[in-house]
């Protein structure tokens, strides 16, 4: 048997950033990461941006860290290595090959995976999902000798991997239920006129159209919609949302229906035993309730946090304002606050016509979130902070 004084379940960018805090405080005690992937730990957001766009961005230009790191600060790596069993009570850790690990204390930052929609073809093999830096690197070679691509969904990844396909120059459709993208995260204006922005770049938009299924033998031939369209096409990316990976959990106190709990310091149930990225389901200190976020700015500072607090050194309360970005076309776009309900009052500051403004969304008096498209430099601190201030 394996003995580890710290396990770190999940080889992204939450699982390095505990890797990198731990070692900050606590530069001898034994550390083993593991994780299914083969890559190292890498920055997420540019796979469905710069680097579906350019193929001249190298996936090792996206590593948070590289192998000399990881050799420096003695953290061993298991990475292409699934976890087959987890005992979070007597904290063992049996692992595909089985061997098994005895730990100390752990992290969970097992992330998410693409869902899969349940529809006929699904499963085809031109039909992808954008998760990994192997998915992206299959999804820009495919696109380059396809006639063309349809991007299924109107979320985050869907429409910037759609941009970004565009740019690189690539026939793509955009095909959403809703008749406009984005609209979880801003007032029906905004959402109208940044969908109409993007119908104006180049993509061809199918809005207010439901996939009933993929048509094709083995590789995919056709879409088709529950309205009753079909149309040919020769590659399909389906981007409607991600899913926590919590199975190796069920059954035991580190599952729910929403995530992993855990308490302020991201400690779950089990003593010993921390969670942190796109499984946490945390206390939210700012707008109360418990909140789980699919976002690396959240991973990388939950990462921060359970590194300290596992190594028992330091404890510091997670304290975070949700905060989301994007890149499509010549727009830099920044979250703010909580877009779980419709604002009261949408006060805006510049002009959306311009591509550069400032809108608050105000609920009873405060402002509960902020959407900034082009700002200037600062403006999203000071925003964050204006944010908190409205919830002391």
């Amino acid at each position: 048997m394996i003995q580890r004084d710290y396990l770190i379940l999940g080889a992204g960018l939450a699982g390095a950033a505990v890797c990198e805090c731990i070692r900050e405080i606590d530069p001898k005690k034994s550390v083993t990461l593991v994780g299914a992937e083969t890559s190292l730990p890498y920055h997420r957001p540019p796979l469905s941006k710069k680097f579906l766009a350019d193929k001249k961005v190298d996936p090792d230009a996206i590593l948070k860290f590289d192998h000399k790191w990881f050799e420096k600060n003695k953290i061993e790596l298991r990475l292409g290595t699934q976890i087959r069993a987890f005992n979070g009570e007597r904290h063992l850790a049996v692992l595909e090959s089985g061997e098994t690990i005895e730990f100390k204390k752990a992290c969970l930052c097992t992330g998410s995976r693409p869902i899969v929609p349940p529809v006929a073809g699904a499963t085809l093999g031109n039909v992808l999902y954008l998760r990994t830096v192997r998915d992206a690197l299959a999804l820009r070679e495919m696109a380059a000798s396809s006639k063309s691509v349809v991007v299924i969904g109107g979320g985050f990844i869907a429409v910037e991997a759609a941009a970004a396909l565009s740019q690189a120059g690539h026939n793509v459709t955009l095909m959403d239920r809703d008749a406009t993208i984005w609209n979880k995260w801003m007032d029906r204006d905004t959402s109208q006129w940044l969908t109409d922005y993007v119908d104006g770049r180049g993509l061809k938009m199918r809005m207010q159209q439901d996939l009933k299924g993929f048509e094709g033998m083995t590789v995919l031939k056709n879409v088709a919609t529950k309205q009753g369209e079909r149309f040919p096409v020769g590659l399909a990316l389906v981007a409607v949302g991600a899913q926590p990976n919590l199975e190796l959990f069920a059954s035991t106190p580190l599952h729910s229906p929403n995530g992993t709990p855990v308490n302020e310091y991201l400690e779950t149930d089990e003593k010993g035993i921390f969670a942190a990225g796109d499984i946490a389901l945390f206390p939210d200190r700012i707008y109360g309730g418990a909140r789980r976020i699919e976002h690396w700015d959240n991973a990388l500072q939950q990462g921060h946090v359970a590194g300290l607090n596992l190594t028992g050194k330091k404890r510091q309360r997670f304290d975070y304002l949700p905060y989301f970005f994007s890149e499509i076309f010549d727009l830099s776009l920044e979250f703010y606050g909580d877009f779980s309900r419709p604002p009261s009052l949408v006060e805006v500051e510049g002009d959306r016509d311009s591509a550069k403004f400032v809108l608050r969304y105000i609920e009873l008096g405060k402002l509960r979130g902020a959407v900034l498209c082009n700002a200037a430099k600062g403006t999203g601190e000071a925003i964050a902070k204006e944010i908190r201030a409205s919830y002391k």
